[in-house]
């Protein structure tokens, strides 16, 4: 029996043993995505100017990196606080932690390299060599031409800097061991011909993003098969509002939809009349930035559309928004 005993003992130190080894490698050798490449962009107008529009009305960075006003629908964001960070994704939303977006104006990131940057928007990684937890999705941009990226940190660069200084990012367990397996180095993708119209506007789904929101998610993971199906929950002052089905499904989706109405869905928040309406206690809202996305080129929502009509249909009946009991 003292052999059997002694045996089982050895088995579980060597567990022990290897399972420390493990968690010791992920936290102390991991993310290995490479040093930040040496590079310097120069900057044009031309590439400043692609960078707004992406940053503003594709990626929408500007959506997590400045504040918006709730007492307004959708959330307009203020003006002054373009990059200022400091937006809070935590356990209310059902993310393993609690993180908060950077502050990418000059007086956050002046100091990091072009390639520092460039490295931790495509790979998920800091100045400081840190993971960064994919609320910004650093997968998806890993994807993105490289000129894209490149106009996006020239854009940055010419914010007004604002001094913000944000709260630290924490990963509950185990997301704080799991969090350094997440980066990638990144695997750039040229910008389609605009002619190929599905496959630019995949390459546009990718660059917005539009799946970290509209597939529902179990602490920081989509659910497999619920890809664009919708669902996923987000507490706000007034209830709890839940991202579209926006997959080909006629009943419960976009599948009746035609491109025109599509297109003027989002364009109805770029009429020059808009004003977002006030909202009162009870009353619907939403996360959704229409007044970013509505800034995006008609013929850019177009390819969108036709990409959205080829992917798998998934009927997922939405309740878009319960009130706050």
């Amino acid at each position: 029996m003292k052999k059997i005993l002694r045996i089982v003992l050895y088995i579980f130190i060597g567990v022990l043993v290897l399972v420390t080894g493990l968690l010791t490698y992920v936290k102390t050798a991991l993310p290995n995505v490479g040093p930040a490449p040496e590079i310097k962009i120069a900057s044009t107008p031309a590439l400043v100017e692609r960078g707004r529009y992406l940053a503003h009305s594709v990626s929408a960075c500007m959506d997590c990196h400045s504040t918006r006003d709730w007492s307004r629908f959708a959330g307009p964001p203020d003006t002054t606080t373009w990059g200022k960070g400091g937006e809070a994704f935590d356990q209310r939303f059902g993310f393993p932690g609690a993180f908060y977006s950077r502050n990418i104006t000059p007086a956050g990131i002046g100091s990091w390299t072009d390639g520092e940057v460039y490295r931790a928007i495509t790979s998920g990684v800091s100045k400081d060599g840190s993971a960064l937890f994919p609320v910004m999705p650093h997968p998806n941009y890993g994807k993105m031409a490289t000129e894209d990226i490149y106009a996006i940190i020239a854009y940055l660069r010419t914010l007004k800097p604002i001094d913000n200084k944000v709260a630290q990012s924490i990963p509950d367990f185990p997301m704080n061991f799991i969090i350094n397996t997440i980066p990638a180095k990144a695997t750039p993708q040229a910008i389609p011909d605009t002619a190929s119209k599905i496959e630019y506007g995949k390459y546009l789904l990718n660059a917005a993003a539009c799946a970290e929101c509209h597939t529902k998610q179990e602490k920081g993971q989509k659910i497999a098969g619920m890809d664009f199906a919708g669902g996923f929950e987000f507490p706000i002052a007034t209830g709890t509002v839940r991202s579209s089905n926006i997959t080909p499904d006629k009943e419960t989706g976009i599948g009746d939809w035609s491109e025109t109405a599509f297109i003027n869905r989002f364009k109805t928040y770029a009429d020059s009349s808009y004003t977002p309406a006030k909202v009162s206690a009870g009353e619907f809202n939403t996360i959704m930035p229409w007044t970013m996305y509505a800034t995006m080129k008609r013929e850019d929502l177009a390819a969108i559309y036709a990409y959205l009509q080829t992917i798998t249909p998934i009927k997922n009946n939405v309740v878009k928004f319960t009130t706050k009991k």
